[in-house]
């Protein structure tokens, strides 16, 4: 090399070395927050020429090199282990949404938190782990982060976040503004000021001009404003600011996949698939994605079923069975409330069911595990199958009929509703159809009433948004509909639907029950609890001593003490009767009772299981069992009904049974419907089968399926002298109506 060369080569280096000393991690993520894209990318091109491993993992990270970054994360802390705030940084590669690796994420902030207990970085990254499975101490520790440094904006602009998530927007927007006081730049504080404006019909504008201006292509205020309309079910503006996230900024693969999700859970699966192939495609492979891609390749498996009303749709394993129940039910459910609710759907409904569990969660949330057992989307509706469920566990059409009501509320106040009412409304609904259909006065609901964590009416959405302990989701369902069983008791349905039409005018709920109700919100809760506690405070009271006997009539039952379960179970009976789950008084009595000889008193104590709610399938068959035995045909085919609407699935003999019953009561609709379940069951004896629906069928002198099912059963058994029988019947009747 010449001296030129050398001189200009050594100039070069220097200019280099002098320009990577100006740039740092900060430099480049504040051009990255302005939308200075090619500055940025460029900035962190940089720092992965650092001689440092932890600033070499800052520019892999800004450059979407996740996989890198992690590794020299990796390398830092090897050479640094007691370095908190390369921890810190590192979980927070972890938890973003292109990772979502919650659990190690967590790991690293506690290593950070024993390193020093009061790292703002550290509890900031705990309180976003818990606020992303919407964990009640995201706040505490969001604010714990600030106590340690109170500049830290990110922390201020959470608790703007989980306030509007709690449905409180007038703090939502306090705690927004102190983001803002610390940062005019706070463009998350910003979305949230916006998002309480579109949540309230107000166009939101003002800052998303402000953000704009900031940085033109911030996509993620839309995408935060998507994310609170999804949470209040508005799904339809969800998608629109979903798209227009994406808009501004393509490559934001998260609000892309989110998009995708939501158009799978509005049915839209088409377009549901191109934004998920194109998240997947980029490397955006979180579980929400990943699993929804997965179940709708999976829908190749769903037959559907339509009606002018109705979109059904079912597993082709057991789609022939089901549509028999589900399809009379969804209709019945829809003529109904189109009457309760006094309007009409625009749409037909869509429902679909689902026989894995994990199936369903995905198609509801994106990702598997929930312990929901349906839910609304506007129109659409999908729920678990009876297969999906443990045998009792699972009352599918009360689950139904709960879904149902959250369609036309939701399409009546053009969801516009507060959670607590909808639901409050569903759980009313599921009893108001049958007393037995509706969810029983549980022990978690029972301790809750004891420890006095029942919400005000003001603050219900509190306890399905974000639980402050592990059961309050299940106590604000039991909460809400018994809310609404008092209004439809003091004032009547008439008043449930006034309230509906007011909150659809944007009203809260403090203002809606004193409107409505000439209440203050205040002195509605001291009525309703006065009008709750004779029905609940009795077993509050006795539960202690009640768990104390049901164990010792457990014991007693299973040595085969028949005397003292006799005598000891009414009482436990008394003290809590609306227990009806495992190792119940009622089936121990029942037992005993019937092993003694007394089926009467056996028949009796399984009549007051069934009438609470019962839903063991086993003990409601015994129950049909000896009211036949007693000469009471009609009740055990009420008893035997039951058990369609908890688990129909793989249960030949109830079906067949109860056909039976129906053809001797002359309730032919049911034989028929019976007998078509039957045969939908791949039955062991097909011949059987086809000759009991033909036999339906020819009672109710509907000759064409008669015939056709007899020729079934003579296909399968030539030689069937019955249904050879039957088929002369039927041929002679043909030949006398020519």
């Amino acid at each position: 090399m010449g001296i030129r060369s050398a001189i200009a080569a050594l100039t070069v280096a220097g200019a280099f070395a002098q320009s990577t000393a100006q740039i740092s991690p900060e430099r480049c993520r504040s051009l990255e927050k302005k939308g200075n894209r090619s500055q940025a990318q460029s900035c962190f091109q940089q720092l992965t020429a650092s001689s440092r491993a932890a600033i070499r993992a800052e520019g892999y990270w800004g450059l979407r090199n996740h996989r890198q970054a992690s590794e020299e994360f990796r390398r830092a802390i090897e050479q640094a282990p007691k370095d908190a705030d390369l921890k810190v940084r590192w979980g927070r590669l972890f938890i973003e949404p292109f990772n979502k690796n919650k659990k190690d994420g967590a790991e690293l902030f506690s290593e950070a938190l024993e390193i020093n207990k009061k790292h703002p970085g550290a509890l900031l990254g705990m309180a976003l782990v818990a606020s992303d499975g919407f964990e009640s101490k995201a706040g505490v520790l969001a604010r714990e982060a600030l106590d340690a440094d109170p500049k830290l904006v990110e922390a201020q602009e959470l608790l703007a976040r989980l306030a509007l998530e709690d449905s409180n927007p007038t703090k939502a927007v306090e705690e927004a503004d102190k983001a803002l006081t610390l940062s005019a730049e706070a463009l998350d504080a910003l979305a949230v000021k916006a998002a309480v404006e579109i949540l309230d019909d107000r166009s939101g504008e003002e800052w998303l001009k402000k953000i704009f201006a900031v940085n033109p292509s911030y996509g993620e205020a839309h995408a935060q404003i998507a994310h609170h309309l999804v949470l209040n079910r508005r799904y339809d503006e969800g998608i629109a600011h979903y798209r227009k996230a994406i808009e501004l900024d393509p490559q934001n693969w998260h609000a892309r996949s989110r998009l995708g999700i939501s158009l799978m859970q509005m049915g839209q699966e088409e377009e549901a698939r191109k934004h998920l192939e194109a998240a997947f495609d980029n490397g955006f492979r979180e579980f929400a994605t990943t699993n929804s891609l997965k179940l709708i390749d999976s829908h190749k498996n769903l037959v559907t079923f339509k009606t002018p009303t109705t979109i059904l749709k079912l597993d082709k394993k057991e789609a022939e069975m089901l549509r028999i129940y589900f399809e009379e039910e969804l209709q019945k459910a829809i003529a109904t409330y189109e009457a309760k609710y006094k309007m009409k759907l625009p749409r037909a409904v869509q429902l679909e069911v689902y026989p894995n569990h994990d199936d369903f969660a995905v198609r509801t949330m994106g990702i598997p595990g929930l312990s929901i057992l349906g839910v609304t989307f506007g129109d659409v509706v999908a729920m678990d199958s009876p297969s999906g469920r443990k045998p009792g566990t699972f009352h599918w059409a009360s689950t139904l009929w709960h879904e149902l009501s959250h369609v036309f509320v939701l399409i009546a106040t053009k969801h516009r509703v507060p959670r607590w009412f909808t639901e409050g409304v569903a759980v009313h609904e599921e009893t108001a159809i049958h007393k037995d259909w509706g969810d029983r006065l549980t022990p978690e609901i029972l301790m809750a009433v004891k420890d006095k964590k029942l919400l005000p009416i003001a603050e219900l959405d509190r306890g399905f948004i974000r639980p402050s302990y592990p059961s309050q989701v299940i106590v604000s369902y039991f909460q809400g509909g018994r809310i609404c069983d008092y209004i439809v008791e003091k004032w009547g349905w008439a008043k449930i639907l006034e309230m509906m039409h007011a909150f659809a005018a944007r009203k809260p709920t403090a203002q809606v029950v004193q409107d409505q109700l000439g209440l203050k919100p205040e002195e509605f809760d001291k009525q309703f609890l006065a009008w709750l506690d004779p029905t609940v405070q009795p077993v509050v009271k006795n539960f202690d001593e009640w768990r104390k006997r049901i164990r010792k009539l457990a014991e007693l039952s299973k040595a085969g003490n028949h005397a003292d379960v006799l005598k000891e179970g009414p009482e436990v009976v008394e003290m809590y009767p609306e227990y009806v789950e495992a190792a119940n008084a009622y089936e121990m009595i029942a037992a005993s009772a019937e092993a003694t000889g007394d089926k009467k008193s056996a028949t009796g104590a399984l009549e007051k299981f069934a009438r609470i709610g019962g839903r063991s399938p086993e003990a409601l068959k015994k129950l049909a069992s000896l009211q036949q035995e007693a000469g009471n045909p009609k009740a055990a085919a009420v008893t035997l009904e039951k058990i369609n609407y908890i688990y129909p699935i793989n249960d030949e003999d109830l079906h067949k049974r109860l056909g039976e019953l129906y053809l001797g009561q002359k309730n032919l609709n049911g034989a028929i419907r019976e007998f078509r379940a039957v045969v939908s069951s791949k039955p062991v004896d097909p011949a059987d089968a086809h000759y009991n629906l033909a036999r339906a069928y020819w009672a109710a002198r509907k000759t064409d399926p008669a015939e056709d099912h007899i020729i079934q059963a003579l296909e399968a058994a030539p030689g069937y002298r019955p249904a050879q029988k039957m088929l002369l019947e039927i041929t002679a009747s043909k030949k006398e109506k020519r």
